[in-house]
């Protein structure tokens, strides 16, 4: 168990921790059901691997606030996609102790040491978009539903065009991402169902979430060089990309209807100007934090877990309708 480590190994998990920037707190001693009382505060480690994004920064911030006011110990590790940083001062982190683990964000695949230094130490992981199917690994993750995104834009570009059959739709995707790769990949699939071809003959892949938006503006300019007037739609992964593809639309004068998911400020905006933007999806991410916080205190008043250990929550379609009444994603707080 994580437990067993040498004075000279605890030492190092110490400066481990402390070159993260994270804040830690005395109390709490691990894996115990319904931690905390006699032995201090709960103790909780949470940590994200997307805390450079709006939503991720966000998560950092509502997850401190709750802590502060549920009197919990926090250890929270931002890991800046950087997972050779980040999964090492997690797992020092278990080994000094703590009563559950707050993953938001982190795609389990990537987080497979974390998993299993918690398993070991029998300390529960409870988490929010980190992954798109059950995992032994969580008690819970609680995330958005991927099929009912997918069904919703290209919904929203069926009516716009009128039927998607013989219509060219480009789709943008980004693998490393596990929900943008699953409703990438569920576009393509409901798109050539309904009769679209598409765009380059496969998904489009964005190397980077810092350069999507570029990416993804070169990925649109070029085919609509090569192909003036060849090209209806684009589904995008994500607003960021989406905003890129709408902007190379624009330029080459093209008709082309944009699809994107996050409602962010500047989606909203281009939805609400009437431009090639299309539409978005809003992610309900505060209501999602607060039930895993909810299952958390369960947990921390008894040692309850969660009966069911994967939810995907519905999502809402936000056109020019509606953006005018929408949270931005990138302004929750």
């Amino acid at each position: 168990m994580r437990k067993k480590f040498k004075a000279a190994f605890a030492v190092a998990a110490v400066a481990a921790l402390a070159l993260t920037g994270c804040s830690t707190g005395s109390g709490g001693s691990g894996g115990s059901a319904g931690g905390g009382g006699e032995d201090g505060p709960f103790k909780v480690i949470a940590f994200t691997s997307g805390n450079q994004t709006p939503i991720g920064a966000w998560w950092v911030k509502a997850v401190q606030e709750q802590a502060d006011e549920l009197g919990w110990d926090l250890t929270m590790i931002q890991g800046d996609f950087d997972f050779q940083k980040m999964n090492p001062a997690v797992e020092s982190a278990i080994g000094q102790g703590a009563d559950a683990i707050f993953d938001g964000y982190t795609d389990i695949a990537s987080i497979s040491s974390i998993v299993t230094a918690a398993k070991d130490a029998d300390i529960p992981i409870f988490a929010m978009d980190a992954a798109t199917e059950p995992q032994d690994g969580f008690v819970v993750n609680i995330t958005t539903d991927q099929q009912g995104i997918v069904d919703q834009t290209v919904g929203a570009l069926d009516e716009a065009l009128g039927g998607l059959d013989g219509k060219t739709v480009m789709v943008i995707g980004h693998d490393p991402h596990p929900g943008i790769r699953l409703r990438a990949s569920l576009a393509e699939k409901a798109l050539t169902k309904a009769g679209a071809t598409i765009a380059g003959g496969e998904i489009q892949k964005v190397t980077s979430p810092a350069t999507g938006r570029t990416e993804a503006l070169a990925l649109v300019a070029d085919y609509l060089t090569a192909h003036p007037g060849g090209l209806d739609a684009v589904w995008v992964g994500w607003d960021d990309a989406a905003l890129g593809a709408a902007q190379a639309v624009s330029e080459a004068g093209a008709d082309a209807r944009v699809t994107g998911v996050d409602a962010t400020s500047e989606a909203l905006a281009g939805i609400e100007a009437g431009g090639p933007f299309l539409a978005t999806i809003e992610q309900p991410w505060p209501s999602i934090l607060d039930s895993v916080i909810e299952d958390m205190k369960a947990y921390q008043k008894d040692g309850t877990k969660p009966s069911e250990n994967f939810e995907a929550v519905k999502t809402t379609l936000v056109d020019k309708s509606n953006a005018a009444d929408i949270t931005p994603s990138d302004k929750l707080g």
